[in-house]
């Protein structure tokens, strides 16, 4: 009977936890196998050269016969100019020398949780800033390369749950950067010769965010010459929060 009594009371536990887990209010945020029958109010949306707002229903509006002579519209025009309205017309945009790019914009609240970039030029040259809600200044500067843990502007492979690095330099990050009023992304060319190509991806889910959420930063830190000096990792942090780590090259 005591045997009884405790499997009893072991079934009970665990239908209370399920009980209360299913009356708690999911937002949608942090997808996983053990969530995957929850339901939330949460949308998902999509930015990318195709469709520079995330808006529904949006991609793929360039016209190759139309749009051929607008920069960062329908940059392939020529090679979409038989398939027409609603195929890859602008995959990659154009990002001139000295040039400050906005690539990302987006009301919240929300999180980003996934970007994908494929960038041409020298990765060292191409600035990632990343501004949450009224940020006056970015809480992620970083070269792109760098960002991406590939500072030698040469593919190599990396796997991890936080970044992936695949074949044909195509850059994945999947921390998860959440903000409650806005979400701002630049992209600055700072070469002063040669303009670059960026393909690119964000997506991110606009639901509610937890008061406990923290915000994302990421900096970029360079010694140079580092024989004999002192190199600081990191810095005037102040305030809460968790550190997730450090790349070095």
């Amino acid at each position: 009977m005591r045997i009884k009594s405790l499997i009893l009371a072991a079934l009970c536990m665990v239908t209370v936890g399920v009980y209360a887990q299913s009356n708690y209010p999911f937002n949608g945020l942090d997808m996983n196998m053990g969530n995957l029958s929850r339901l939330s109010d949460a949308k998902t949306r999509s930015i990318s050269p195709e469709n520079f707002t995330g808006e529904k229903g949006k991609g793929g509006m360039a016209d190759p016969v139309r749009d051929k002579d607008q920069r960062n519209v329908a940059n392939a025009h020529h090679a979409a100019k038989d398939l027409g309205k609603g195929w890859k017309v602008n995959p990659f945009i154009i990002v001139k020398p000295g040039e400050t790019i906005t690539i990302a914009e987006i009301e919240g609240p929300g999180a980003i949780q996934q970007i994908w970039m494929t960038p041409t030029g020298n990765w060292r040259f191409s600035i990632l800033r990343m501004y949450w809600d009224d940020e006056k200044e970015p809480s992620v500067e970083c070269p792109v390369g760098d960002f991406f843990c590939s500072a030698y502007n040469e593919y190599a492979q990396l796997s991890s749950l936080a970044v992936c690095v695949n074949p044909g330099s195509a850059f994945n990050c999947y921390w998860k950067m959440p903000f409650r009023k806005k979400a701002r992304i630049t992209l600055e060319n700072i070469n002063t010769a040669e303009e670059m190509r960026l393909y690119y991806q964000i997506n991110y889910t606009l639901t509610e965010v937890p008061e406990d959420e923290a915000y994302f930063h990421a900096q970029f830190r360079r010694s140079n010459p580092t024989q004999g000096s002192l190199h600081t990792l990191i810095d005037g942090v102040k305030g809460k929060g968790q550190y997730v780590g450090t790349y070095l090259a």
